[in-house]
């Protein structure tokens, strides 16, 4: 049994013994105690002052005595501001430590059947333009969201949708057609996602010239935004696209594939890969054939000029628009029917949507609008809501041309790995490949930590020479703690690393606060999980790497002359190395042999 389950048990007991009372052990609050506090657990006595009816510094100090005789792995306490700080014996510390030593799962719940059954949808790329560092965000957050949970014991599936159709994707097929004079990316030798994105770029160019042309003519910009013939060129192919016109079908069919081809090779460089991929173009249909449905039900209603709605006064919202006058379709539409055809795929438990927050209300109405259509899987629907990533510049903006691309991103953290590596000069024999994969390796641990440090509801300025830096808070000083601790065993004759006899070993100081660190892995990635939010596990792991090297300074291993002190710390050692590493793999980083 775990000590914190111990010590609800004892207060409850000891209120029952001194107070007369009966309290509902969930009112009782245990938790790591304060880092400028001295203690291990805490137990906050202020819910127990009802039962009591003394002061919480009284109260703290009548249950202390209780739990000091109840409970022989407390071995004293303070009272700071009914603040109930307990201390725990060594050998409890050190009973845990060894019990958990071979332990190679130590943390982590096994998925079975029966299980929870999770979708992540992440990365949902649009078809007009290559990924760039926002994409990346999304990416890292719902892969590292995705091992977490799966870490907790759920069935996870990770699945892609991409958005393949739309006005958007009409823009840059417009522009293709118009101003390419029949370039491909195989005839300029670039990559097939950043080829179709330049016309992207492109049409918006030209676009806001005939905008501006218009304006001096006479109209308002809001009038020259809709009559503009790029606009009006990209609605009407919008239009025979939808009616399954066979020369659009080509087109698109092959500017797809070429975004395709340049979007694998990114997902790749990244280490992400999907279950499943979902495409617009298909789910689009589905939900039309929905909202169509649902309207003959009465359930939406129609105006006069054909337009499709669903009234959500009742939620203080506005009307939802699902079909346009024209008949083509919104976002809401094929979310609509991306949702049935994904539930009907995965019979979830929960579906999570890894989307930026400038989408908080359109999955707040997805939500509502399942729910009004009937469907009883509607409250499973979550939406995991991040902030933008900027640049020390500014707001990227993809119409421009202004972002910082996915691939040039990889490509200049490598050649930062590569110069910051070099100068350490700690590959000399290594061979060239191997080099470039430790660089490779390197790198994006210093992007991937980067990104997943920041609490996701927050915005990010990224700046790569920070993320690369071996000393500070970055992914590279932690994978350059786990080298050398891989170092350090590797140094130590085998024979030196058994259980040791901790009869032998007076005082751990130094090695309690790393013990503590590595008991409280499973509520962090129970916390994570719950929380949906991979840094507090990308955290945890820098203050772990953090402590150890502390500890490594402070503590002589491999010289140390007591034998089952030795012993201890090369077990401590070896058990960071493997949590180190486990934990980072939740945020997709792989670690290196060596740096």
């Amino acid at each position: 049994m775990k000590i914190e389950k111990k010590i609800t048990e004892a207060v409850s007991e000891s209120v029952e013994l001194l107070y007369k009372a009966k309290i509902d052990m969930s009112k009782i609050l245990v938790q790591r105690t304060r880092k400028d506090f001295e203690g291990d657990f805490t137990v906050v006595v202020f819910s127990l002052l009802a039962y009591s009816k003394k002061t919480p510094n009284k109260t703290a100090e009548e249950i202390g005595d209780i739990l000091k005789i109840k409970l022989p792995e407390i071995t004293d306490y303070n009272v700071i501001k009914g603040f109930l700080n307990l201390s725990i014996s060594k050998e409890y510390w050190l009973d845990f430590i060894t019990n958990i030593y071979s332990d190679k799962n130590f943390g982590l719940s096994e998925s079975d059947e029966n299980s929870k059954k999770i979708v992540i949808e992440f990365s949902s790329p649009n078809t007009n333009k290559p990924l760039h560092l926002g994409h990346i965000r999304n990416n890292l957050l719902g892969w590292s969201l995705a091992e977490i949970l799966k870490a907790n014991g759920n069935n996870v599936f990770k699945v892609n949708l991409v958005n393949d159709r739309g006005i958007h994707i009409c823009k840059s097929m417009i522009a293709w057609q118009d101003f390419a004079n029949g370039e491909t990316p195989e005839s300029t030798g670039i990559k097939g996602d950043k080829f179709v994105g330049k016309y992207y770029v492109l049409f918006e160019e030209k676009y806001k010239k005939q905008i501006s042309k218009l304006e001096e003519d006479g109209i308002t910009e809001k009038q020259a935004k809709r009559k503009a013939p790029l606009i009006k060129k990209a609605q009407a192919m919008l239009k025979r696209w939808e009616r399954g016109n066979t020369r659009v079908n080509k087109l698109w069919k092959m500017m797809n594939d070429w975004v395709y081809s340049g979007f694998d090779k990114t997902y790749e460089s990244l280490g992400i890969k999907f279950d499943k991929t979902y495409y617009e173009s298909n789910t689009y249909i589905r939900g039309k054939e929905i909202v169509i449905m649902a309207l003959r039900m009465g359930e939406l209603y129609q105006k006069k000029d054909g337009a499709v709605y669903l009234d959500l006064a009742e939620y203080g919202m506005d009307e939802k628009i699902l079909l346009r006058a024209d008949g083509t379709t919104v976002y809401m539409t094929q979310d609509i029917g991306t949702a049935v055809t994904r539930y009907e795929d995965y019979k979830f438990d929960e579906s999570i949507y890894v989307v930026g927050n400038e989408q908080n209300y359109h999955f707040k109405v997805l939500s509502i609008v399942l729910d009004r259509l009937e469907y009883s899987w509607s409250n499973r629907i979550n939406h995991l809501s991040y902030g933008m990533v900027e640049l020390p510049e500014g707001k990227m903006k993809s119409r421009e041309g202004k972002v910082v691309d996915a691939d040039n991103l990889i490509e200049e953290m490598i050649n930062t790995a590569r110069e910051t590596s070099t100068k350490l000069g700690k590959l000399e024999n290594y061979s060239e490949k191997e080099k470039e994969n430790v660089f490779r390796i390197i790198a994006l641990g210093a992007l991937k930590f980067f990104i997943l440090k920041v609490d996701a509801k927050k915005n990010i300025t990224f700046n790569p020479k920070e993320s690369i830096d071996f000393a500070g808070h970055t992914g590279p000083f932690i994978q350059y703690s786990y080298v050398r601790i891989n170092s350090l065993l590797k140094k130590a004759n085998k024979k030196d690393i058994y259980v040791p006899n901790i009869d032998n070993i007076k005082v751990i100081t130094k090695e309690k606060k790393l013990i503590k660190i590595l008991y409280n892995f499973p509520l962090i990635i129970s916390e994570a999980g719950t929380k949906r939010n991979p840094a507090i596990i990308a955290n945890f792991v820098y203050d772990l790497a953090k402590e150890y090297n502390q500890f490594y300074h402070d503590c002589p291993i491999l010289k140390e002359k007591n034998s089952d002190i030795k012993a201890l710390r090369l077990i401590i050692s070896k058990k960071t190395s493997e949590i180190i590493k486990t934990t980072l793999m939740m945020l997709g980083i792989e670690v290196p042999e060596r740096m």
